[in-house]
């Protein structure tokens, strides 16, 4: 029997076909060139966080929608594999499930997306009433969330009143319009993006400008957090800011480590940590996540976490 549900992860869920090497730049005009190597592996933002924070001990249940094919299976059998909760995943056997094929060159990437069930999911396959032990909600790819963004606004309304904490991360606006998601930033305690993602919010801004930008939206006590890859992260929260540098390990794959950043900071919130310990946590985390190709198989648990925190130092230099 699963553990009761401490963290209410509500998205979407897709595979990942990443093909990595210096050369996985296609050509076309049927040329056929030869690359590293490719796999599939589990996908989406929003599962990604899931096996993040449950790999740091948080019994988590992933809300979402996968088609009744081969790669709907591959999803299912990943969150299992990795102890996330199941039950409330929907099968629809007339939707696809999602798929994201990720041209990895070792220096940059580039995605296509095929979205099937990825814009799906809906306010309706939340279990209603929310877990009584739930204690988080996040949702990712809020962009991406077609059928789920209207509605979204309430959930996180009705989640902070029954006493949840609650976070998102928009990740990229393949529609390039971006302003359509600010009125959500008054519903959250958390939101999170990237540099790229902070700057197409706001027009143009640089991270620290555009995070208070972000910040004024917010209701008191939010908080704004840029992740900003190599070079750390910042938050800001009431006026004030603080930041981490990264933590430097030996990269093989960038795939999801946002997503496993985001795990690290909420599990510092439901640890009780300070901001700046949430944002280490979440820089650990996101760092740990790529030593290995895919964005779960390299995850850290809280002890790895706590290992390379202690070896780091927080709040000492790194």
């Amino acid at each position: 029997m699963p553990e009761p549900t401490e963290v209410l992860v509500v998205g979407e869920l897709n595979v990942d076909v990443i093909v990595s090497g210096a050369d996985a730049v296609p050509t076309f005009g049927q040329h056929e060139q030869i690359v590293d190597e490719c796999r599939v592996t589990l996908g989406s933002s929003s599962a990604i966080f899931a096996c993040g924070v449950r790999r740091l001990g948080h019994p988590t249940t992933m809300v979402g929608v996968v088609g009744a094919d081969m790669f709907g299976e591959v999803v299912r059998d990943a969150l299992g594999e990795r102890d996330v909760d199941t039950s409330a995943v929907v099968v629809d056997p007339g939707t696809p499930t999602g798929v994201t094929v990720i041209l990895n060159t070792g220096t940059d990437r580039a995605l296509l997306t095929a979205p099937g069930s990825i814009g799906t999911t809906r306010r309706a396959h939340v279990p209603a009433p929310l877990p009584d032990t739930a204690r988080h909600l996040h949702v990712g790819s809020v962009f991406l969330q077609r059928d789920l963004r209207p509605d979204l606004p309430a959930l996180f309304d009705d989640a902070r009143a029954a006493g949840l904490s609650t976070s998102f991360d928009p990740n990229w606006d393949p529609a390039q319009r971006w302003t359509d998601l600010l009125p959500l930033l008054a519903h959250v305690d958390v939101v999170f993006v990237n540099e790229a993602e902070a700057e197409g919010l706001t027009g143009g801004l640089p991270a620290f400008r555009a995070a208070y930008a972000l910040s004024e939206r917010m209701r008191p006590g939010g908080t704004v957090v840029v992740k900003r890859g190599e070079h750390g992260a910042l938050a800001v929260r009431d006026g004030g800011d603080t930041s981490v540098p990264a933590y430097e390990v030996d990269v093989v794959d960038t795939t999801g480590a946002g997503d496993s950043f985001d795990a690290g900071f909420v599990h510092g919130m439901l640890s009780g940590a300070e901001l700046g310990e949430c944002l280490a946590l979440g820089a650990g985390c996101g760092s740990l996540s790529t030593r290995a190709a895919g964005g779960t198989d390299a995850q850290p648990d809280a002890g790895e976490l706590a290992e390379l925190l202690g070896e780091g130092g927080y709040g000492a230099d790194r």
